[in-house]
């Protein structure tokens, strides 16, 4: 990192640090440098945004500088923040992260929504999270719906040792079973019982092969490509859950998928190709499909 002779000295303030951090990443095509800038400085100095708006004025110590600068560093090369934190929140629960498994993203929160929102949450409702990453999801269900129990699969090892620490973290953990195992293998026995789940929910690797390079380098070089990419065509582990949902929901029950923003024609063949009925599109708040819901017939 070129920058000996600009970087501030001891005993700089932080609102001097945070303005020279905030160009240099600028000028190295990150977005939202000021934000990056004003969270990393915040974990540097064990406080959050707003006590850090507090003590703009204050003198920064060597090792206080040093330890941001070491952050710093990482973000110019593009790691995702959330790596570099080793924390993210989703749906308002605090989650720990790291290269294990994929960074929980906003839109993902518009999947747990409409499952909220089409459960009742204050029965005992079973459900499996096909793909669970950092136990994201399962842990949103669960804290939401405080008599449910469910289970997690991820083909990863060590995405699943990740959402077992975070599903116990949170306190949910003797709710949720964590496994591992590949959705694509169609696991039709959950818990050695068939045909009992009132939800199968999932939020699958569904980016094309061919897509992979045009995404953001914070994805390419540090995220997990298994955890996005599906081959061949984006579309298999659809057919997989579709698969899993017509043998294990009870009938009326309810699968959910999160999926590209043009994906959602090729989703609702496939669910119905399984005999998955009310099929159901909903949108994120920028207006994209990004969920893909169907059911169990009453009758199947």
């Amino acid at each position: 990192m070129r920058t000996e002779s600009a970087f501030p000295r001891p005993s700089c303030k932080v609102l001097e640090l945070v303005r020279w951090a905030t160009d240099y990443l600028t000028g190295r095509g990150i977005e939202n440098a000021r934000l990056d800038v004003e969270r990393m400085l915040a974990s540097t100095l064990g406080t959050d945004r707003v006590g850090l708006y507090l003590q703009f004025d204050r003198p920064l110590t060597a090792e206080e500088l040093s330890d941001f600068r070491s952050l710093l560093e990482r973000r110019a090369q593009r790691e995702p923040l959330a790596y570099i934190l080793g924390e993210w929140e989703f749906f308002g629960l605090p989650l720990r992260v790291d290269r294990r498994a994929l960074i929980p993203r906003p839109e993902t929160e518009r999947l747990v929504e409409v499952c909220l929102s089409r459960v009742d949450r204050h029965m005992a409702i079973r459900f499996v999270d096909l793909g669970t990453g950092c136990g994201n999801i399962a842990a949103a269900l669960a804290a939401n719906c405080p008599e449910a129990v469910g289970w997690a699969f991820d083909i990863s090892k060590e995405a699943a040792r990740l959402a077992r620490e975070n599903l116990h973290l949170l306190g949910v953990g003797e709710r949720i079973c964590v496994a591992v195992a590949d959705m694509r293998k169609c696991p039709l026995r959950i818990a050695g019982e068939e045909s009992g789940l009132d939800l199968v929910v999932s939020n699958p690797p569904y980016v094309r092969p061919e897509d992979w390079p045009t995404l953001q380098q914070e994805i390419v070089r540090y995220e997990p490509r298994d955890a996005l990419v599906a081959e061949p065509d984006g579309l298999a582990y659809y057919r997989a859950i579709a698969r899993v949902a017509k043998h294990t929901l009870r009938r009326g029950g309810m699968v959910a998928v999160e999926i590209g923003a043009d994906q959602a024609g090729e989703v609702t063949r496939i669910l119905q190709d399984q005999g998955l009925t009310c099929v159901e599109v909903h949108k994120d708040l920028a207006g994209r499909d990004r969920v893909v819901t169907a059911r169990r017939g009453e009758q199947g």
